[in-house]
């Protein structure tokens, strides 16, 4: 089954993110957050160690999706991936999908068994959910139907 990571600059966020999708997903995927720096928990950054430790801890052999919440939490999940054995690195994937949206998705299709890619895919599709219908832009007004 596809472990998932949740990095963030934030370790209240990935922990919060972690227990949402898990919850969401009802405990059946491997789910570990990657947030904040290893020396100071309290501060805000990202840390490529703690992401590959993280990336070790849910390792499968069906891979492992990386979803990122931005700037340096790319390069840092890039930096972990080049610290991995060419067989671990390419099954492994740094998503482009919405941090929150793309979690709770990743962690539902993960549940289901799909693939590395159908799971990325997924996700990065919630990148383009409405949570809000609003009428045409000029009133700037919400509908309400």
């Amino acid at each position: 089954m596809i472990g998932l990571v949740f990095v963030s600059h934030s370790r209240l966020i990935a922990d919060g993110l972690c227990q949402l999708a898990d919850q969401m997903a009802g405990g059946r995927v491997k789910i570990v957050p990657a947030g904040g720096l290893t020396d100071n928990p309290h501060a805000l950054g990202t840390d490529a160690a703690l992401i590959l430790e993280a990336i070790e801890s849910v390792w499968s052999e069906d891979g492992v999706l990386l979803l990122v919440d931005m700037g340096s939490a790319v390069m840092s999940a890039e930096l972990a991936l080049d610290f991995l054995p060419e067989e671990k690195r390419s099954r492994c994937l740094i998503s482009n999908a919405p941090l929150v949206e793309g979690a709770i998705v990743a962690a539902l299709h993960a549940g289901m068994g799909d693939t590395l890619h159908d799971i990325n895919r997924a996700a990065e599709d919630a990148l383009n959910a409405r949570k809000v219908e609003r009428m045409p832009e000029t009133t700037g007004t919400q509908s309400r139907k």
